[in-house]
Order: structure tokens, then sequence, then C-alpha cells
């Protein structure tokens, strides 16, 4: 009998850059059954249970960035004592200096990790010095636990929440692992009431919750992963070899792998928490279906759009000072929205042009008016569901692309080099990424009644079903599995 390579298992478990610990890998699953069982024998000793949780977590962060995973406790301090603060101080100008102290920490973070080095080579062109760029570790998700702490804070200062008071509690919600690395966007007031309730998991939540994340991992490694690697990274990285039509299945090939992948992390993330007894809110749904620009950001990241609504739109002014200041700022908080992905000039680009969506709608909208007659029809609905896709695909083409050239290169093959002609043999060549496209829009398209009425089903079945099918499922994720780990497209936000 050969024993394990202890240097071997010690070396999975350490932290490694090419291999955080993520939903879709198997190291997660045995880790993850394992957890699952000690915190199901700690159901009535909820102190113990809380701590258990805590540690894994911060594991969990550590096997995705390191040492960061100190820079995660230092702000669940921080925020503890700010609110306790805050909720003694009945000085608005000490209120007003706790959140813009608050504010500062965390964007500082932001500025500092993501922003960096991309300000500083800025400079140095502009003042003609050299600069040698430096090695900065980005936190996996920080901008997700930042949104968390700033959230916090403010409800606070806006009399919605009091301060949490058990400093456990408060770590409990900011390290919380399932939403930690790629959302969704968590808000004290919805998680701290659920943590002091001590809840467990009901036979109909680890039903829906298991059926989430067999749908997540469908979305992530079924859809996303293959469509990626087998198409659309190709495109977008040399346009110019494709014909125009094919840079198009390329853009449209991106939308739905960043739907997938994105939306197959929150059912994962959201499914996690229900097997361990909590509830978050849903963070897409279905934005394809979207019949206008406003309606879009209603379904897609529902979390961070509510998130920039609540926490800088309303601030900025929101509606309240005139047409001109309301299309201002929309574009605004959804230009901060592209540079909070990260430090590059597409993603400046991409909230610009979302921006620009947002404020042009809002002012036909308020000029043009549809004729009775054909409000509300079917056939409205298709054109207006058909224009808004093809507006955010092409706004997602934006996302995905390295650069301007990229961009401009992929519009003169769409533009001067279309080529309908190669689609019957694309479809050929292409038959599982045709096929793999064509089902996520179709399951997309269909009426959430449907979606509903799976979930009851899978519920009422005997768990034993729900084991074997979730073992079919298993099965079938790791034979499509590509052999290299593919991360989630959001880890780096």
């Amino acid at each position: 009998m050969t024993l394990p390579d202890l240097s071997e298992i010690s070396s999975q478990l350490l932290y490694d850059p090419k291999a955080p610990l993520l939903f879709n890998t198997g190291l997660f699953l045995i880790l993850f059954v394992l957890f699952m069982a000690l915190y199901e024998g700690l159901r009535n000793r909820h102190t113990l249970k809380m701590a258990v949780t805590i540690l894994f977590s911060l594991y969990f962060y550590y096997k995705s960035s390191a040492e960061c995973c100190f820079i995660l406790l230092g702000v669940c301090i921080s925020d503890y004592l700010l609110g306790l603060w805050m909720q003694h101080s009945t000085n608005n100008m000490v209120r007003r200096m706790i959140v813009a102290l608050n504010v500062c920490v965390n964007i500082g973070m932001l500025v500092y990790f993501k922003y960096f080095n991309l300000l500083a080579s800025t400079w140095a062109e502009l003042t003609h010095h050299d600069f040698d760029t430096l090695d900065i570790i980005l936190p996996a998700g920080i901008s997700f636990f930042t949104f968390r702490s700033i959230s916090y804070i403010v409800d606070i200062y806006r009399r919605e929440i009091e301060a949490e008071r058990n400093l456990l509690h408060y770590t409990f919600f900011l390290t919380f692992f399932p939403p930690l690395l790629a959302g969704p966007v968590v808000r004290a007031k919805d998680m701290l009431p659920q943590i002091k309730c001590y809840p467990s998991a009901s036979k109909e939540m680890v039903g829906e919750g298991l059926f989430l994340i067999m749908t997540g991992l469908i979305k992530k490694v079924i859809v996303a992963d293959y469509i990626s690697g087998n198409f659309v990274n190709r495109v977008f990285d040399n346009p110019a070899l494709y014909s125009g039509f094919e840079n198009v299945m390329g853009c449209i090939g991106f939308t739905i792998q960043l739907y997938c992948d994105f939306s197959g992390y929150s059912d994962m993330a959201i499914g996690i928490a229900l097997l361990m007894g909590y509830r978050f809110k849903d963070n897409f749904r279905a934005p394809f279906k979207a019949q206008n620009p406003q309606e879009f950001w209603r379904r897609w990241h529902i979390s961070l759009s509510t998130w920039l609504r609540d926490y800088l739109y309303i601030p900025l002014g929101g509606s309240r000072h005139g047409k001109a200041r309301t299309y201002l700022n929309n574009f605004l908080t959804m230009v901060i929205g592209g540079l909070w992905h990260g430090a590059g000039w597409m993603y400046l680009l991409w909230g610009a042009y979302h921006g620009l969506l947002l404020a042009v709608h809002k002012a036909f909208k308020g000029i043009w008016r549809i004729p009775e007659p054909i409000r509300g029809t079917f056939g409205l609905r298709v054109i207006n569901t058909a224009v808004t896709f093809t507006l955010v695909v092409i706004g997602f083409a934006i996302f995905r692309a390295d650069s301007l050239d990229t961009l401009q290169a992929i519009g003169t093959q769409i533009f001067n080099d279309f080529h309908a002609s190669v689609a019957p043999q694309f479809i050929e060549s292409y038959m599982m990424i045709v096929v793999a496209i064509a089902a996520a829009l179709l399951m997309h398209y269909t009426p959430r009644s449907w979606s509903t009425g799976l979930t009851e089903a899978y519920i009422a079945t005997p768990m034993i079903f729900q084991g074997m099918l979730l073992a079919i499922v298993l099965f079938f994720v790791i034979q499509a599995r590509s052999s290299d780990l593919v991360p989630f497209i959001y880890l780096q936000y």
C-alpha cells in the first residue's frame, strides 16, 4: 500500500497564485464537505460554529490572496470600531467624519491595489520620468468586501441600522466565504439580522441550494469555459484572422460567456449560503430579456447596480435637480462603475458607453411617446429586446477588448469584411460552440415559471434522488472541465 505524499498534500493546501480555492475545483468540494460535516455537528453550539465558519472563510480567502486575508481582518476591526463610534455619536460633523474616514480607507485600498501602477506610469509619462511597475498582488474580490464595508457605515450614518455590538457577528458577515470573491454584494442590513437568529437550513433550502449549485456549475464549466477556450479567446486575441461574421459571433459568445461565468458564481454562492441557512437576494434576473438599457441594469448584477444607485447615484443628486443633472448623474455613476472594474481605459470607455445609453434612453423616453396601438405588443417587445441585446453586446465587446486597436480591428472586420456566406462553414466547424450559445440563450429566454417549476420539482424529490442527480451533474462537469483551471472572470475585480 502506497502512503500519500504528505509534501504534495501540504502544497495543495498552501497558497498558490495559480490554484485558488474556487467553487469549481475538486479541492473545494472535498474541503467543503468536511466543513459542512463539522458545521452541522456544531448545530447547537452557535458561537463555536460561527468561529469555525470564520476560520474556514479566512482560509478560503488565503488560498486566493495569501497574506491579504489580514487586510480583510483589519477592515473587520476598523468597521466594528467605527460603527460603535458612529452609534454613540450625536454630533453630525463627527458622524460625517467617520463616514469620510471609512470611505477614504476603502477607496484608498482600491486605489493602491488597483490603480497605483496605472496612475504612477501615466504621471511618469507626462513628466518624462522612468517608472518600474510594482509587483502588487491584487486581493481577490477586494471591491466586493469594500463595498460591504462602506454600505455598513453609511447605513449606520443614515440611521437605517444600528451598529453591530458583537465583533464575532460582524466578522462573520464580512468574511462569509460564499459571496466573498465575486459577490453578490451582500449588505449588513440584510445579513446581520439572519446571523442573530442562528439559522439552520430547512429541507427546502437544501434542495434549492443544491439546484442552484448544479445550475451554476453547468453555466460556468459546460458553457462559459467551453466557449471561451475554444472560440471567444481566439477571436479577441486576433480579430483580423476572422471574418466579420465570426467577429460578431465572438462578441455574442463573450456576452454569453460573461453572463454564464458571473451568474454561475452567483448561483453557487447563493446556493452554498442556502445550505448553511442564509438567504441572499437574486443577483441576476434574465438580463437579456430587458427591453431598454435601464431595465438591463435592473436585471444584471443587481446587487452592484442597486449599490451604485443607493450609495453613489442618489448622493450625487439622483433625479432631484432637473433632467440635465439626472443625465449627468447617470453618466458619472456608470463611468465610476466602469473604473471600479479595474485600471484600464477600456473599462472607463465601457462605463461611459453605458452611462450614455442610460442618458439617451431617459431623454428619448421623455420626448417620444409610443403610439397606443403598438404599445406593449409582442412585436414591439421583440424589437426592443433585440435592440437592447445588440447594444449590450457592443458594450461587452468594449469590456473584453484589450485595447482600442483590438476594438477597431473587430469593427473593421464587421463593416468591411463581414462575409455572411461563411455562416454554414462556421456552424459546421464550431457546431458545439453554436449549440452551447443557442442552448444558453434558449434557457435564458424561457419563462421564469419554468425554472421555478424545475426548482420546486427538484426540492420535492426524495434526497437520495437529489444526490443522484447532483452526482450525475458533477460527473459531466468533471468530464467537460478543461485541464487548466479557468478562474471566474470577476475574481480580478
